[in-house]
């Protein structure tokens, strides 16, 4: 299990929005108020930002946890971005993929977060993983759920799939190999965001030119609206839309 938060609009601090709010990021990973699975995230964590100019992300990750990181607190203090994507990770199962395996994900100018867990990993997804190239399957970031989730989408969105279609098939798709599969998937371009609510929560909050999108609330603004589940969601600065998910066939 993970949390996760993307944020497009002006330019603001990192630690505005990861490590200041009351029920912060930072806090989530070691007290989250709506996760139904696992009690900590500190398995890992990162952040992903774009800097003015430059379409291709920057990304900050670690292998503990998020309140133990001085040195991302003195980053979180003075960059600046108007996209970013931070997440705190609970490991589902014991690993040694370390810093690889921290969301966010990135490739092209994508950043990708996974808030969930897939039953039977990696047996389940035997049959998936058969439908990707070898080379597909060998750059793989690490050996995770997660990471082979990723892998399905960025193979959809460089075959041309806008993101929302690209991450509500992938959902059909893995869900239908993996009953029970929560998977709150989360992904940004540094101008949109494109996310899922299947098995977890997932809400969103929107003002003037800006939309945050999060596992949950960092802090007790009534505006911040709670997505349905089984949807996919694609918002820009402002602008929020939510189209209902179809469960994969029988």
């Amino acid at each position: 299990m993970c949390r996760h938060l993307a944020y497009v609009g002006p330019p603001v601090a990192l630690g505005e929005l990861l490590l200041r709010p009351a029920h912060s990021l930072e806090r989530q990973a070691w007290q989250p108020r709506t996760q139904s699975s696992g009690v900590v995230n500190a398995d890992g964590f990162g952040v992903g930002w774009y800097a003015q100019g430059d379409p291709v992300p920057a990304r900050y990750r670690g292998t503990g946890p998020l309140w133990g990181d001085l040195s991302f607190a003195d980053l979180g203090r003075v960059v600046r971005s108007g996209a970013l994507l931070g997440a705190v990770r609970g490991a589902t199962v014991p690993g040694a993929d370390g810093e690889a395996a921290a969301a966010p994900f990135a490739a092209d100018r994508w950043l990708f977060s996974h808030n969930g867990a897939v039953p039977g990993w990696p047996g389940s997804l035997t049959a998936l993983a058969a439908t990707l190239p070898a080379a597909e399957l060998l750059a793989l970031e690490a050996r995770t759920d997660s990471a082979f989730v990723w892998a399905l989408v960025l193979h959809r969105l460089r075959a041309g799939d806008a993101p929302d279609r690209a991450l509500a098939d992938t959902v059909r798709e893995v869900a239908e190999a993996a009953p029970g599969a929560r998977l709150n998937l989360l992904l940004t371009d540094g101008a949109t965001i494109a996310a899922t609510a299947w098995g977890n929560s997932l809400w969103y909050l929107t003002g003037p030119g800006r939309t945050v999108v999060a596992s949950e609330p960092y802090d007790d603004d009534p505006r911040w609206t709670e997505v349905p589940d089984r949807t996919v969601l694609t918002a820009s600065p402002g602008e929020v839309v939510l189209t209902p998910l179809k469960e994969p066939s029988p």
